[in-house]
């Protein structure tokens, strides 16, 4: 396995956008992100279905709604079958300092669906499957806007 990593490019994206999961139980949600490093910022409990619940990792900020069993009745998921895989479609990128570390770590309670390794844009990264099925790649810090980290042309994932 061989791992490229510059210092000087560990940083990571000013992103806005705030992702909201939505799970049938914070208490999991809780343990398995806690693993990870994600601490909890806040947790509402209204008993009314407005239960909300806020984690953040080093920047990184998780929202998840609703925590019961309402989230089988959302208004526009309540269309899809319980049984569908959450996330289907989503990859959720998770930036980390020592991802080496932070690999040897997560590997020991997490399924890993893709070892860690560099990739052709060159950064290390590893993809973990969460206790809901959604899609998780963690990755080394980066920006996303250096175009150095696309794909080069003519090869892929």
């Amino acid at each position: 396995m061989s791992f490229w990593y510059d210092k000087g490019m560990a940083q990571d994206t000013n992103n806005h956008i705030q992702l909201e999961l939505h799970v049938p139980d914070f208490a999991i949600a809780l343990e398995f992100y806690g693993k990870l490093g994600f601490k909890k910022v806040w947790h509402r409990s209204e008993e009314n279905n407005a239960d909300y619940l806020v984690m953040e990792k080093d920047g990184t900020i998780l929202n998840f709604w609703p925590g019961n069993d309402a989230v089988w009745e959302q208004s526009y998921f309540k269309n899809f079958p319980k049984d569908t895989k959450r996330g289907y479609g989503v990859e959720i990128v998770i930036p980390v300092g020592d991802i080496v570390t932070y690999y040897e770590q997560v590997k020991k309670f997490a399924n890993v669906v893709d070892e860690l390794r560099l990739r052709p844009w060159g950064l290390n990264d590893f993809r973990v499957e969460d206790p809901f099925g959604f899609y998780l790649r963690i990755t080394e810090r980066h920006d996303i806007l250096d175009p150095n980290y696309a794909v080069p042309e003519g090869q892929d994932k």
